[in-house]
């Protein structure tokens, strides 16, 4: 029930992952929730991602690996980490901040934060999906991947996924896994090629569908008593000293106590005036699904090629590629060919002109590697993204820490790591 010092209502801007699932935990304290997106549920990069809850691999995307093969290939095209070039003095700030970053001991320190974070991930989505006296739960469930599975062509590139494996015991982590030859991988995934020498097992990882658990998540905030609103352009915040309104386009407005800004890439938009100055960039991200012969029944990564797959029921999803570059940029039809030639040695049985729902989506990404949760110098503005590749995965545990702050309630101390008001690049 709400206390005397709970909002009574909450503006949430954003219909992703993100956005949603601070909804539902502020449905749990008592208050109304309208969420608005220009676009609709799961428009911008919680639609197309590969749904993959891996604490083993949640990990920071600026990486010392950068500086031995990454540079090299940053100005490729057919490369996974792209950067078009331009003249663009936000991404040239984000990629200082970036290379920053990437050094051995910043790397480390942000590993400390992930390893940190542990499961918690995985206890949000459990919650989500039990369900309480404010209303049901989330129907569409999160699946156990019985394993994780990651593929490589040598065993010395298996050898760079293990010493990251090893970096997250040495900064208070954990990850069980096996490892497995190529026969025996191909033993539990046959659509896997002769070319595949090696892989790694990952015990307790999940995955899920994306659309079909953004649709679910959804569904449970409107039956809680959420309303969700399409086709709304937010052109300004406005703090009035003791609530906030959101103005949207063609003179639609919203006032209510609070507002989350949960929108993803666009993070910059709206919230620079409130004293958030950490760059959000867009890491787009590419996918498309295909039907092979032998559908897998595991999530399957191979981290050399950054390609990210994963069984979507009656189709699998094949997903890649890190292009820093503007959210609104068309989709680049060169990115997905490299998709394709990087996936092509690993599979058989594919036929991959025949591809369907070709997509893009911007990661909102940091150059730390550490999202943006909680208030800005505003009392009654809240922020929560930036996650870079893992907003799927700390999507609900966002948005309980987002409701925390919001109602007053103590925070788990990893939240430190997260103010948006920090300094940096």
């Amino acid at each position: 029930m709400a206390s005397a010092t709970t909002p009574e209502h909450v503006v949430i801007v954003g219909a992703g992952f993100v956005g949603l699932s601070a909804a539902w935990y502020l449905q749990e304290e008592g208050v109304k929730v309208t969420v608005v997106d220009r676009g609709g549920v799961a428009s911008g990069a919680s639609w197309g991602n590969a749904g993959w809850l891996t604490p083993a691999l949640t990990l920071p995307i600026a990486e010392p690996a950068v500086f031995t093969n990454g540079l090299k290939m940053m100005f490729d095209p057919a490369s996974p980490l792209y950067i078009p070039l331009k003249a663009d003095p936000k991404l040239l700030r984000f990629l200082v901040g970036f290379a920053w970053h990437s050094t051995p001991k910043k790397w480390q320190e942000a590993m400390r934060i992930y390893s940190e974070i542990g499961t918690t991930g995985l206890d949000a989505f459990d919650e989500i999906a039990e369900g309480t006296n404010a209303g049901p739960g989330v129907v569409e469930k999160t699946k156990p991947a019985n394993p994780f599975l990651t593929g490589f062509k040598s065993l010395k590139d298996r050898d760079g996924l293990l010493h990251e494996f090893d970096m997250i015991h040495k900064t208070g982590g954990n990850v069980e896994f096996d490892l497995l030859t190529g026969d025996e991988l191909r033993a539990m995934e046959p659509t896997l090629s002769d070319s595949v020498a090696a892989g790694v097992a990952i015990k307790n990882q999940r995955f899920l569908n994306p659309p079909k658990y953004m649709e679910s998540l959804a569904e449970s905030v409107i039956a809680r008593g959420g309303d969700i609103v399409g086709a709304f352009n937010v052109t300004d915040i406005r703090d009035n000293g003791s609530s906030v309104t959101v103005i949207g386009s063609e003179g639609r407005s919203i006032t209510a106590d609070h507002v989350v800004m949960a929108t993803g890439a666009w993070l910059n938009d709206m919230t620079k005036k409130f004293g958030v100055n950490i760059v959000v960039q867009a890491g787009r991200g590419y996918s498309f699904t295909v039907q092979p012969e032998v559908m897998p029944t595991h999530p399957i990564y191979f981290p050399t090629q950054r390609v990210a797959c994963t069984p979507l029921g009656d189709r699998f999803r094949i997903a890649g590629t890190m292009e820093f570059r503007d959210a609104n940029h068309a989709l680049e039809p060169k990115r997905i060919e490299a998709i394709v030639a990087a996936a092509t040695p690993v599979y058989k049985g594919i036929n991959w002109e025949n591809r369907k729902e070709e997509w893009v989506g911007g990661r909102p990404c940091t150059a730390d590697g550490l999202p943006l949760i909680g208030a800005t110098k505003s009392p009654r503005v809240h922020v929560g993204g930036g996650h870079g590749m893992w907003g799927v995965a700390l999507g609900p545990l966002t948005g309980k820490l987002l409701a925390a702050g919001i109602v007053g309630k103590d925070k788990p101390a990893v939240a430190r790591h997260f103010n948006p008001l920090r300094k940096g690049f």
